[in-house]
């Protein structure tokens, strides 16, 4: 893992070490003197002009998006490292970043396979039922697309399939028995073909055959574990935010029960991260 170094103020290369700059949490951080502009600057790791040590944001993220919420997360961290941090600052992190990781792991590249598998779920969103779409590579188990709506439709279906083949090139996407899917299907890859791409329909209609489309809805069980540990989502703005903080979890964090192992992993991205791989993707996503 590689995070470059350069000026913050004009991104020259040409500085040297000139001394620290002392903090309440985070001890001695590294300064710079830039030799081309003239200039003092720190190096921006992902937790620039935070106040809290980074292995606390970092543990707290992974500890609220796996099973605690924010208040029993701010709980433990009183007890045990007698910090006090309140529980919106920690659901802050956890959508600061998310939403900078998320810019980060959309750029990469995947080795897929050809078989897909998707399926929506109703997700409470303050009361409300909202939909939450998801899509598997079965041979990976990475997560390869999901879409956040207000309910599930043509139009919703077909921005899902578009963004669940951007990472990969599947020969089958295979769906339960939705209405809204054989439509979507048509207009995305029957009728405009997206760069000449042409993916197989497979439907599972669990009323005909009595099975379900299961490789899916096991992710769905984990995911809506989590959300029922949330006790719902409350804000529209952040839903979809902090669902796809459970992707990153999945895709990234956690080795697979089955495979044992990661999923970008055996999806061809080896970033090289430790074993603290939150802090080490925030650092990625800021180099």
């Amino acid at each position: 893992m590689k995070n470059t170094i350069k000026c913050k103020n004009c991104s020259s290369l040409n500085f040297c070490k000139k001394g620290f700059r002392r903090t309440e949490h985070r001890g001695k951080i590294q300064k710079y003197y830039c030799k081309d502009c003239h200039k003092f600057f720190t190096n921006d790791d992902g937790f620039y002009r935070m106040r809290n040590n980074e292995k606390i944001i970092t543990m707290s993220i992974d500890m609220y998006i796996s099973n605690l919420s924010s208040r029993k997360m701010r709980n433990q961290l009183s007890r045990h490292l007698n910090t006090k941090i309140s529980h919106m600052s920690i659901l802050d992190w956890v959508r600061r970043y998310t939403l900078k990781v998320s810019k980060f792991v959309d750029k990469l590249g995947y080795n897929m396979g050809n078989s897909f598998y998707a399926d929506e779920t109703l997700i409470d969103c303050g009361g409300r039922d909202d939909r939450f779409w998801c899509c598997i590579d079965w041979d990976t188990r990475l997560i390869t697309g999901v879409h956040y709506s207000l309910s599930g439709n043509p139009i919703e279906a077909q921005k899902f399939l578009f963004k669940s083949i951007q990472k990969g090139k599947p020969k089958f996407i295979q769906t339960d028995g939705g209405v809204f899917y054989p439509k979507a299907f048509r207009k995305l890859f029957y009728s405009n073909k997206v760069g000449g791409l042409t993916v197989e329909h497979k439907i599972q209609n669990a009323s005909v055959t009595k099975i379900h489309n299961y490789r899916i809805e096991t992710v769905f069980m984990k995911i809506k574990d989590r959300v029922d540990d949330f006790r719902g989502l409350k804000a529209l703005w952040s839903a979809p935010i902090l669902m796809n903080a459970l992707i990153i979890q999945h895709n990234f964090i956690e080795a697979h029960t089955t495979l044992d192992e990661v999923p970008c992993n055996r999806a061809g991205q080896e970033l090289d991260l430790g074993e603290n791989r939150w802090l080490d993707l925030i650092k990625l996503s800021s180099s």
